[in-house]
């Protein structure tokens, strides 16, 4: 691919207009590769070499290199296909939810039907609301809007001629179970303000956390963070305090500042639910984390498909821009501070750090080795602070209400509220918020228990990267000391319900289908060992095992513990996680030898 080069090939007049209103006179500018590939696949639905060329001459960038970053990206096409194109979930939640009487009744994926395709799609986080799709209109008019949960006759008519757009979506309220409950932290707005107003944000307390940091000053803001307890909610819970009094403290300058909101664990969609239906707090909290380490930009990474989120977060940047809460002096505050959308294009592994900063960057997502870390060089080489959407937002109760209010929350070693992702055959899915402590059988409970009067077969805690419990598992309190002990994850938030109505074997296949399709093939332990743990999985369930069930375990084991032990990033260490927790707990494939 070093020899790519795309001679006689040039970009189509709506390819040359998108690329014109976007990079203007922009000269060697690599890190608008990602917005330039996503300008021009708006503009026709499908990036043609033509287009690859184009880029590549406009931002002095190999061809080779620009066909490796567009090849990179589920959401992206290089073969002409339909203005229209429907991507159907086929991924956990859904597939709970019987997202293959969808795929059956719609054909082949990818044939053209007229002006529209369909295509299968990882997890769209609308899961509690599966099954999901996420309908895309390209050209002139384009748009994007999610239609879930879908059935077989609205995805027909979406393919059909004359669509004339997905019903509107439920209000963002539709997620949140407990909206309106006065004891709501983090979800208190929620429903309560339009996210589109920032005087409705600011009645309810907003900016109020920034104004006494900036009365504090940002010795003082870090370290309220840090005596708060609050850690990272992505599911690494590092120290938030210590991670930002790391990034303050470098002398290099300028710092950065990257809001981590490509939340593609499936399973997930609280972050989803916070830039929805209260994005000014994202906003605030971005700024009050930019003041407090000494960032004066910062980009907010959004995953690709979240279109709702995106027109929410568009609207508040722009507004909080043009009434002087973004910009060259916050609020007459006498410090500068703005926000950058960028929007992923459907790679899982850009949730991990430094894969954000190489798909910013306009290079591959591929994760990069520590040390260095990305607090001494990160993002562009500078000291770089990464937060995820709930940690950050978690920093203004933090200072409107004191640090040992927030550390009063929880327990000794996981404080503050929580937010948990229910979703499959509960009677309430959503977002629920709940102190650090309660216990899941709790937490199923208040949300209705499984529904329809079916049993539960079993709990996905943490995603596709998390690890199942059994109904005689539901007592573990939920704190990251509570799941340690019981050799589980609570990762970021995912609680997905199975019911005895869930075959249990394929379920696992599907997370070893997901992980083969989002390694980035960088390391050989993550890139050889997902496609051989499908390849066990597959024939185990298929009744056909090499030299016996046990044989095959046992290979399974093997290659978990060496994608755990020598695979870069975190992808690939916990690719065998959730299934070697299913095989322990409930030994699916075993009768299948007859022993």
């Amino acid at each position: 691919m070093a020899d790519l080069r795309f001679r006689d090939e040039f970009a189509a007049g709506a390819e040359q207009a998108a690329l014109d209103e976007l990079l203007g006179a922009s000269g060697k500018r690599r890190d608008l590769l990602l917005p330039a590939l996503h300008a021009v696949h708006h503009a026709v639905g499908w990036i043609s070499r033509g287009a690859l060329a184009e880029i590549a001459r406009r931002l002095e960038v190999a061809p080779a290199d620009v066909y490796g970053v567009a090849s990179f990206y589920g959401l992206f096409s290089l073969a002409p296909r339909p203005s229209r194109v429907v991507h159907v979930c086929t991924d956990l939640a859904c597939r709970i939810a019987a997202s293959d009487r969808l795929t059956e009744v719609l054909g082949p994926p990818g044939r053209p039907e007229g002006a529209s395709t369909w295509v299968e799609s990882s997890c769209l986080g609308v899961c509690e609301r599966a099954p999901a799709t996420l309908v895309a209109q390209y050209g002139e008019s384009h748009a994007e809007a999610v239609m879930a949960p879908a059935t077989a006759s609205e995805v027909t008519a979406a393919l059909a001629e004359g669509f004339s757009g997905p019903p509107p979506e439920p209000p963002v309220t539709a997620a949140v179970p407990q909206a309106g409950d006065a004891a709501l932290v983090l979800l208190r707005r929620v429903g309560v303000v339009d996210p589109a107003s920032l005087d409705d944000y600011r009645t309810q307390g907003g900016y109020e956390a920034l104004r006494r940091a900036v009365r504090m000053g940002p010795a003082a803001v870090i370290r309220e963070v840090s005596d708060s307890g609050l850690v990272g909610r992505g599911g690494a819970a590092f120290p938030t305090g210590r991670k930002w009094a790391a990034v303050a403290g470098q002398p290099v300058r300028p710092h950065e500042l990257v809001c981590n909101a490509d939340e593609s664990e499936p399973g997930t969609f609280k972050d989803r639910v916070l830039m929805e239906g209260d994005p000014y707090a994202v906003v605030e909290a971005m700024t009050i984390a930019g003041y407090a380490t000494g960032a004066e930009h910062g980009y907010l990474y959004l995953r690709g498909e979240y279109p709702r989120a995106l027109g929410a977060l568009r609207t508040a940047i722009d507004t909080a821009r043009e009434r002087g809460f973004l910009g060259p002096d916050v609020m007459g505050l006498g410090f500068a501070f703005d926000v950058e959308i960028r929007r992923g294009a459907g790679a899982y592994i850009c949730g991990e750090e430094t894969a954000i900063f190489n798909s910013i960057e306009g290079y591959r997502g591929e994760p990069r080795n520590k040390p260095p870390f990305p607090v001494e060089a990160g993002l562009f080489g500078r000291p770089t602070l990464v937060n995820n959407v709930e940690t950050l937002v978690n920093v203004l109760p933090i200072l409107t209400g004191g640090a040992a209010a927030f550390a009063a929350v929880g327990t000794e070693r996981s404080k503050g509220p929580k937010l948990f992702c229910l979703s499959g055959p509960v009677a309430r899915p959503g977002v629920y918020e709940v102190p650090f402590g309660v216990t899941l059988r709790a937490l199923l409970e208040l949300a209705g228990g499984v529904a329809d009067g079916r049993m539960l077969q079993a709990v996905l805690l943490g995603g596709a990267a998390g690890a199942f419990v059994g109904p005689d598992g539901l007592d573990v309190p939920l704190t990251f000391e509570g799941a340690t002990a019981a050799g589980v994850t609570l990762g970021s938030g995912v609680v997905m319900v199975l019911d005895n109505t869930v075959d249990l074997a394929p379920f696992l296949v599907r997370i070893a289908a997901f992980f083969r399709e989002e390694s980035c093939g960088q390391c050989v332990p993550c890139r050889v060992g997902t496609v051989r743990q499908e390849e066990a999985l597959l024939r185990l369930t298929d009744g056909r095992p090499l030299g016996g069930v046990e044989d095959e375990l046992a290979l399974l084991a093997d290659i978990g513990q060496v994608m755990r032990d020598a695979s870069i990033c975190g992808l690939g260490q916990t690719a065998a996680g959730a299934i070697a927790s299913a095989i322990q707990a409930f030994a699916p494939f075993r009768e299948a030898d007859g022993a």
